[in-house]
């Protein structure tokens, strides 16, 4: 499974997922999300973070399928800490995802998505 850095976006990750959710819909794409870490951690007791070595962190790991006009979606990860997001598109050998629809989601997050530093 190869992971390619997209975007970095300077606000947390709560932020770019809700902007990225909207441009998605926005360009006739559907995204899913299927995993929440902060959720995940809930029903872990004394899970720390291994950044910050504390529970109470900032830390955050969304995933999202986003799916266009072919069967197979695409899968698109937020990773969130210190109040900066990283999204990535992640593409399984296995499993490859439509190239036209990678093209397009990167075509959306560089475009509509506020960069960072």
């Amino acid at each position: 499974m190869s992971n390619s850095p997209t975007l970095s976006i300077d606000s947390p990750c709560d932020e770019a997922l809700q902007l990225t959710k909207k441009h998605l819909t926005e360009a006739g794409l559907r995204p899913v999300q299927t995993f929440d870490l902060q959720r995940a951690r809930l029903i872990q007791h004394g899970c720390t973070c291994p950044n910050h070595g504390t529970a109470d962190c900032d830390c955050q790991m969304i995933v999202l399928l986003v799916y266009g006009d072919v069967a197979e979606p695409a899968t698109l990860i937020l990773h969130g800490n210190d109040g900066k997001t990283r999204v990535s598109v992640t593409d399984d050998p296995l499993h490859h995802s439509d190239q036209e629809l990678l093209a397009r989601i990167r075509q959306v997050l560089e475009n509509q998505l506020p960069a960072g530093a």
